[in-house]
């Protein structure tokens, strides 16, 4: 207990103090946080919150400066922490377009920025981009490259085993008739409302709601229940076991009160498996409506909503969103937020949100954007014919590298044996039928990391290097994100007939809520051999 009260602070003081001892901004909202996650203590009543210096002092000491140094002592002393962006809020590493659909594995665009703009400092001290030039990404993701070549007035090509990435990364550069993409949206939303009406599953939410509201605040109270859970008073596996026994009877007799359908006829396909039979109404609703759309950009943006909405509904919980272990159909303990949490029984509360997100986002980056071309093609990286195929799809574009071609690549490989980047859209594929590539990816999670995963990774870094090579001016830069814990990049640039000439080594901070080691990757700078 904090006797001196020089030593509790209001929440607006103890922003400015926090500002003042960590160097950069912290908001009321950041401090709100702190205590709403039982990281500090709460003290007084409502609208008199007071936290303890002491607290926050404690809690910055345990992270501030401390991890520059840690990272350091287990990666070396070479490496370049103005690369780890840590001053820049989540709100900006995810700024714009670039927050349109999630997606497993992307770099930040302040990276991307870093090596294509025209700035030098201690570890870049040479400009390898200007504006009017053109960018390729062979492995283009979500699209990162492209949007920050279109900011920076530069042009960009992407290529993308994937059809659903490709759709992704285009739709982010693409433009838009605004007012069109809203009334679309207006249109579609009254006609998930009206179907919604018609069904039991509002009615039934709201109960379950406020049933839920109760129990938590007797059980599970904010923000006493953290902070105890984090001063190890709780055993919170215990606790949750049988706090989720205690409610099931209440979630089963509103089930059974308003004739809920869990889970649907058949388990054969994602969409089958993943989500309760009335959101799986919902989505078949919302995706007829879509293809009533005239207007193709209007269409492809609002098809890239629905599958950001439909992703967030899945039957998982909270904590699982992005591993998906098992199917959830009942009221569960939630450990991301420390309460009692239930699966979803209907997509309008995101579709809303991220209906008014996107339209929000494209505006954004629609000040920002530049009058430069962009485009992302479907295609196997080690064989595309570049030139050929951005001509067929973009004249202009066409046109300019057969002028002045490629000057380099800003890339993110695959990781080997990491990521199975077809499934983690999984229910993109099954709603849009887009047919799978999973065959072609390089490096995928589940061919794992034997001898033979690698041997094969580096064969198939090494063709888009040497294919891709074809098309770039002869003094091209390469840039390569990697972690190469297994040192093949050495190998794979002697494959491609090119030399590493310069690594940069960044920290990777923010990786996951339960992964807090210290991380790196390694930006190969590679060029011609000779």
């Amino acid at each position: 207990m904090i006797a001196a009260t020089d030593n509790l602070l209001t929440i607006k003081e103890a922003s400015e103090w926090a500002s003042n001892y960590i160097g950069k901004n912290v908001t009321v909202s950041n401090i709100s946080y702190l205590i709403q996650y039982g990281r500090i203590k709460k003290f007084g009543n409502n609208g008199s919150t007071q936290v303890s210096k002491i607290d926050l002092l404690n809690y910055y000491q345990s992270y501030n400066g401390a991890r520059e140094v840690n990272f350091k002592e287990k990666l070396g002393e070479d490496l370049n922490w103005a690369l780890s962006f840590e001053q820049y809020k989540e709100a900006e590493t995810t700024k714009h377009v670039h927050r349109l659909h999630p997606y497993k594995g992307k770099f930040i665009p302040q990276l991307v920025e870093y090596f294509l703009d025209s700035h030098t400092d201690k570890f870049k001290t040479e400009t390898y981009f200007q504006k009017g030039d053109i960018v390729l990404d062979p492995f283009s993701g979500s699209g990162t490259t492209m949007v920050q070549a279109c900011e920076l007035n530069m042009h960009a090509v992407g290529i993308d085993v994937s059809a659903f990435n490709t759709l992704m990364g285009n739709c982010k550069v693409a433009k838009y008739d605004i007012d069109d993409l809203r009334n679309e949206i207006v249109r579609i939303t009254d006609a998930l409302t009206v179907f919604i009406k018609k069904s039991n599953a509002v009615e039934f939410e709201e109960n379950l709601l406020q049933a839920l509201n109760t129990f938590n605040n007797q059980y599970f109270p904010v923000p006493d229940y953290k902070y105890r859970l984090r001063m190890g008073e709780i055993d919170e596996t215990k606790y949750a076991a049988e706090k989720e026994t205690l409610f099931l009877p209440i979630f089963e007799r509103l089930v059974k009160q308003y004739n809920i359908k869990l889970r649907q006829e058949t388990n054969s396909t994602f969409l089958d498996k993943w989500y309760s039979q009335h959101i799986r109404d919902e989505i078949e609703l919302v995706f007829t409506e879509i293809k009533k759309i005239k207007n193709v950009q209007t269409k492809k943006i609002i098809s890239v909503i629905l599958s950001r909405t439909i992703r967030s509904c899945r039957a998982t919980t909270h904590a699982d969103l992005a591993t998906l272990l098992e199917p959830i159909t009942t009221t569960y303990y939630c450990s991301k937020h420390g309460k009692m949490c239930k699966p979803l029984f209907s997509i309008l509360k995101w579709w809303k949100t991220y209906s008014k997100d996107t339209v929000n986002r494209l505006l954004q980056f629609d000040r920002l954007r530049t009058g430069t071309y962009q485009l992302c093609l479907t295609g196997d990286s080690r064989k595309i014919n570049i030139f050929e195929q951005v001509k067929n799809k973009h004249t202009e574009l066409g046109s300019l590298l057969e002028m002045q071609k490629i000057n380099g690549i800003f890339s993110s490989p695959p990781y080997v044996g990491l990521i199975d980047y077809h499934e983690q859209h999984a229910y993109a594929y099954d709603l849009f039928g887009f047919e799978r590539k999973d065959e072609l990816e390089i490096g995928p999670l589940f061919k794992g990391q034997t001898k033979e995963a690698k041997q094969s990774y580096i064969q198939g870094i090494s063709d888009v290097l040497n294919n891709c090579k074809k098309y770039l001016v002869d003094d091209y830069n390469v840039f390569l994100v990697a972690n190469d814990k297994y040192n093949m990049y050495p190998t794979i640039a002697e494959n491609a007939g090119m030399k590493i000439v310069n690594q940069f080594n960044r920290p990777v901070l923010n990786r996951t809520e339960k992964d807090k080691t210290a991380y790196s990757e390694t930006i190969f700078h590679l060029k011609e051999m000779g």
